[in-house]
């Protein structure tokens, strides 16, 4: 299990963004290469190692391997050398895991009872890597029947293993409203169009909207975090924009909140008599456990390797397009009381939680 540690506080050293992963690739490559793997890179950013058991069927396992545009603050003495980027999400440890992993496949590679493909992938964090790797179909010609993919996770026990059947991580979207108004000096405001009483108008429809739209106790997230407008104190805005989100677990939902900001817009253009443009972007699917896969992770793993996770996670994750091709299930393993992911100064106990994270994957294998 030394490798694993090894491999994740050299990984933490050389953190790169998107799919520009010049020397991630070359690290996780340099590592396949002694092993007993036929490698492939279908898309830019990737490393992906397929090792041929002689059987019908194949079982994947995903590691992400971008980091995120964070100054590290941790003092680890393996702190990032790239500044200005970090991996504050433990896509590193992610990857360490897999790279120990893919170790013990090659070593014990005719006693499994499936090929296994794994998948080292760029972009989580971006533009979903993982849609463009299914697009090139090496899942359908690998024959994957299932895939699994491991995530660090703050505020579970060190150390434990979680997840849940069916809806996991929530279908994510990026929400654009862009008004634009008529701008004037504000001692003749009568005669403009303000962007940004229009953009204030628009925000309080949209939580009242959301609030109506959906039962209480249905999770969800509509709301924004930035707002520009203006140009001067003494100026009516001429443009307003609003960056925000929307998150659910089901279409349906997703459905009915994207119609409601629509008529959100309308309205507030109409009582304003600004333009307002909506744009939200089609994000990541929902992370949704394969209901039948997961019975059979849960009893063939026995009990206490497996903790039922109570309630789904707002989080997004691009693990879910997988999850469209073949039937997946996403583990949450914990790290106790750390700081959030995305922090710049996110860390956890790699010592005690990767080798636990090592040995529950290398179970999935023999699932039946």
């Amino acid at each position: 299990m030394d490798s694993v540690i090894t491999y994740r506080r050299l990984l933490h050293r050389i953190p790169e963004l998107d799919s520009d992963l010049p020397e991630t690739v070359a690290f996780v490559q340099s590592k396949l290469e002694t092993l007993r793997c036929h490698i492939l890179n279908p898309i830019r950013g990737s490393v992906c190692a397929f090792f041929d058991a002689g059987k019908e069927e194949t079982v994947a396992f995903r590691a992400d391997m971008d980091a995120l545009p964070e100054t590290e603050e941790t003092d680890l003495p393996f702190a990032s050398e790239h500044p200005g980027n970090m991996h504050a999400c433990g896509h590193d440890g992610h990857t360490a895991m897999a790279l120990a992993l893919a170790e013990y496949v090659s070593e014990n590679l005719e006693k499994l009872p499936r090929n296994v493909l794994f998948l080292f992938q760029p972009a989580e964090e971006t533009t979903g890597g993982a849609g463009l790797l299914c697009e090139t179909g090496i899942l359908e010609r690998r024959r994957v029947r299932r895939v699994f993919g491991l995530h660090l996770w703050p505020g579970l026990p060190a150390g434990t293993v979680w997840a849940k059947p069916g809806p996991q991580m929530a279908r994510a979207s990026e929400m654009t409203v862009c008004i634009t108004g008529k701008s004037v000096h504000i001692s003749k405001a009568a005669e403009g169009r303000d962007a940004l009483l229009a953009a204030v108008e628009l925000v309080q429809r949209a939580m009242a909207m959301e609030r109506e739209a959906l039962p209480p106790e249905e999770p969800r997230v509509l709301r924004f975090g930035k707002l520009t407008s203006g140009d001067a104190r003494n100026v009516v805005s001429g443009h307003s924009e609003l960056l925000g989100c929307l998150r659910s677990f089901s279409d349906a939902s997703f459905t009915l909140l994207r119609k409601g900001m629509e008529e959100v817009c309308d309205r507030v253009e109409r009582s304003t008599g600004c333009d307002v443009k909506l744009h939200l972007n089609e994000g990541y699917p929902p992370v949704w456990n394969h209901e039948e896969l997961f019975e059979t992770v849960r009893s063939g793993l026995g009990a206490g390797a497996l903790s039922l996770l109570p309630q789904p996670a707002l989080a997004a994750e691009d693990f879910s397009f997988y999850q469209q091709c073949v039937p997946g299930v996403f583990f949450f393993l914990g790290v106790g009381d750390t700081a959030q992911l995305h922090a710049n100064t996110f860390n956890f106990d790699d010592e005690l939680i990767l080798p636990k994270g090592v040995e529950f994957l290398k179970k999935l294998l023999y699932l039946a």
